[in-house]
């Protein structure tokens, strides 16, 4: 079973980005799930699963082209330090929130979530407007999500 363990608390935490080292599993699987699955709870706070499942079908879609975007600041504006859903990466193993989301990442390995977001491979939640967003037309919007391919 995996349990979170911060080093330095909270406050170190949010200073810095989160690294593999606050898991105590020797599971590189289950540490790659649960990384994706704390941004995908950050970016969504497991608002619907309608929204949790379109995010997870864009990673599938996404990691096609890129090997790992799990600490990438440009996909997962929750990375950035400075956001204020960074805390949400903080989010405990056991919320259903992040069990929802974490059952959606798995779910993407065995292509048990159909693609309702037409192959995108790009989102930013409707409260923010990105500049890379403002030149492409969207493909999708669930849930306060919009979606680009």
């Amino acid at each position: 079973m995996t349990q979170l363990q911060l080093s330095g608390g909270a406050e170190q935490f949010a200073r810095k980005r989160p690294v593999l080292k606050i898991f105590v599993n020797d599971d590189d699987n289950a540490i790659a799930e649960s990384r994706l699955a704390r941004c995908v709870y950050a970016e969504t706070r497991a608002s619907s699963l309608a929204a949790v499942e379109s995010l997870c079908v864009m990673i599938k879609n996404t990691r096609r082209a890129t090997e790992d975007i799990a600490d990438d600041e440009n996909v997962f504006e929750s990375l950035a330090a400075d956001s204020p859903r960074h805390k949400d990466l903080l989010v405990y193993h056991n919320d259903p929130g992040f069990q929802m989301c974490l059952r959606a990442v798995r779910k993407i390995k065995t292509d048990s979530i159909a693609d309702n977001i037409s192959g995108a491979t790009r989102f930013h939640r409707a409260d923010i407007m990105p500049e890379w967003a403002t030149s492409i037309g969207s493909i999708a919007e669930v849930d306060g999500l919009v979606f680009y391919k």
